[in-house]
């Protein structure tokens, strides 16, 4: 058994971060299930790409979900893969936003909103105070697997 004092803390920004990021998936998911309905309203030739990019950003909002775990627990594997999941977001919720302003729908400020939140959690995945837990994690792990 480890000693519950020898186990890092977690930081409240990245605290934070991982409740905006499980938000953050949650939003991603019902944004993906509404752009994906939305194809029934677009024109035909529209269909499989606004299809494509509703189960892109679902698929890729569950996916979040499930990493988003392993990085409160101080994985790095996980803050790799969270990362790359909010980088694709990032972009899938930026053609969102982008497609919404030339088919004349209007400002998205769900989308806009979610493309800022993920930016947050990207940054506080990697700087300190948020790189500083991951690396007493990493060493916890390493000493603990060594005793």
């Amino acid at each position: 058994m480890s000693d519950p004092d020898s186990t890092p803390r977690r930081p409240v920004v990245l605290t934070i971060a991982l409740v905006l990021a499980y938000l953050s998936a949650l939003v991603d998911v019902g944004v993906g299930i509404l752009v994906f309905l939305a194809r029934y309203d677009v024109p035909d030739e529209s269909v499989l790409g606004i299809s494509l990019l509703g189960a892109a950003t679902i698929l890729l909002g569950l996916l979040q979900l499930a990493v988003t775990a392993g990085v409160g627990r101080g994985s790095h594997l996980s803050r790799v893969l969270l990362t790359v999941f909010i980088g694709v977001l990032f972009v899938l919720d930026g053609a969102t936003v982008t497609s919404e302003l030339l088919d004349g729908a209007g400002w998205d400020g769900v989308g806009t909103v979610d493309v800022l939140v993920e930016l947050y959690i990207l940054v506080v995945l990697w700087v300190p105070p948020g790189s500083r837990f991951f690396r007493a994690a990493a060493a916890q792990r390493q000493k603990s697997s060594v005793a």
